[in-house]
């Protein structure tokens, strides 16, 4: 996941926190109630964090795996590629010598 992703997916937490949290406190409730409706809306943002950062966990996984083949990928075109122009430089160096 990328860098701005991943700080959209941060402040967007952030921000239903609070506004659950001033929801809360500005609702006509009383103290007790107000302190378990905080309690259940923290544990509840707590549970989804955890969730949001087992999946970027996994896209991350992903996200490294895709890259490690990709740069294989590439390496490999090189090689062949080099050997290519090796190749061609003995040729050309052969022929400017007679």
């Amino acid at each position: 996941m990328s860098k701005k992703k991943g700080g959209f997916f941060l402040g967007a937490l952030l921000g239903a926190a609070a506004g659950a949290v001033a929801g809360v406190l500005t609702a006509p409730k009383s103290g007790e109630q107000t302190r378990k409706d905080i309690e259940k809306k923290g544990k509840k943002a707590i549970k989804e964090g955890k969730t949001a950062a087992v999946k970027a966990k996994k896209q991350g996984k992903q996200a490294a795996k895709n890259i490690s083949a990709e740069a294989k990928r590439v390496g490999n075109y090189a090689k062949k590629e080099a050997k290519h122009i090796s190749s061609d430089v003995k040729k050309e160096a052969q022929r400017l010598k007679k």
